[in-house]
């Protein structure tokens, strides 16, 4: 097998990987992932203890052990970009021989979990509750410059998403983790997830500028094709969920509710609610 070029993968003079800073060492199976790198500190401070540390860029990384069981915590900033980045070095780290530059021949499999907030696009979804995502539509274009391939059901859909509300292109869609989306579901909302590639026009946020789509809200709130319905929005399910599929990892992005888009109620205590969601993810991983 081919050595993988210095230039594709790029490693630093201590061996780890180019953006993370990262050894294998330095990673567990169980890794949890949060856009916002002030919330790394928020969810290890839950751990029994913690034995590593990183900090580089935006990726700040955290490892500990809670009720026995060894978890990583690594933030990634906001956006699909942000994600293919993480995806690929943290796969790099169990599936390549940095030191051969050769992929390795058995294949490892990663646990990881998206914890991220999110604003609802149903009304019955209501602020402060939790959505665990079962499929997660993408409206970036971070699959463009992959080989990717999706099921005709989500490929019916992304169609039909496009024309409804008139997208120049075509969205994808690929479906999370069934064994994680077990171990959530019976907590949680159980939803289909829009990845947008910004927080303003791509949501449907007006502020000074006029935006192209003013009706997107409406229109994704009730779009809905066969049994499947729109419920949230956030901008990095998607991209995790294809890559994850791609790569061989179970991944599933579970959500905060902060917002509600339709009633246009905000959560008055995000805080508490996302320090619900940590504890809950936490016990649910330790069994």
């Amino acid at each position: 097998m081919a050595k993988i070029p210095d230039t594709d993968l790029i490693i630093n003079p201590d061996g780890s990987v180019y953006h993370l800073n990262l050894k294998p060492k330095d990673i567990s199976n169980n890794i949890i992932t949060v856009g916002d790198p002030t919330r790394v500190h928020r969810i290890s401070s839950f751990f029994d203890k913690v034995e590593f540390e990183m900090n580089r860029r935006e990726f700040i990384t955290h490892v500990g052990s809670y009720k026995g069981q060894r978890i990583t915590v690594i933030s990634t900033g906001m956006g699909t970009d942000n994600v293919e980045i993480i995806l690929t070095e943290l796969d790099a780290l169990v599936n390549i021989d940095l030191k051969t530059r050769e992929p390795k021949k058995k294949h490892t499999t990663l646990n990881i979990i998206r914890l991220g907030t999110s604003g609802s696009i149903q009304e019955d979804i209501e602020v402060g509750g939790f959505l665990v995502s079962e499929y997660a539509i993408g409206l970036d274009t971070l699959m463009t410059f992959y080989e990717f391939e999706m099921t005709d059901l989500v490929n019916e859909v992304t169609q039909k998403i496009q024309e409804e509300i008139g997208f120049p292109f075509q969205p994808y869609c690929t479906q999370g983790s069934q064994t994680l989306l077990e171990k959530f579901s019976d907590s949680m909302v159980v939803g289909n997830t829009v990845t947008a590639p910004g927080f303003y026009a791509p949501q449907g946020r007006k502020l000074r500028l006029p935006i192209k789509y003013p009706y997107l809200i409406d229109q994704l709130s009730r779009f809905h094709y066969k049994n499947f319905w729109l419920t949230n929005f956030e901008m990095e399910t998607a991209g995790y969920y294809a890559l994850a599929h791609l790569l061989g990892h179970e991944i599933i992005s579970v959500n905060a509710i902060l917002a509600n888009r339709v009633t246009e109620v905000f959560s008055d205590n995000p805080n508490k609610v996302i320090d619900s969601l940590i504890e809950l993810v936490l016990d649910k991983l330790s069994h």
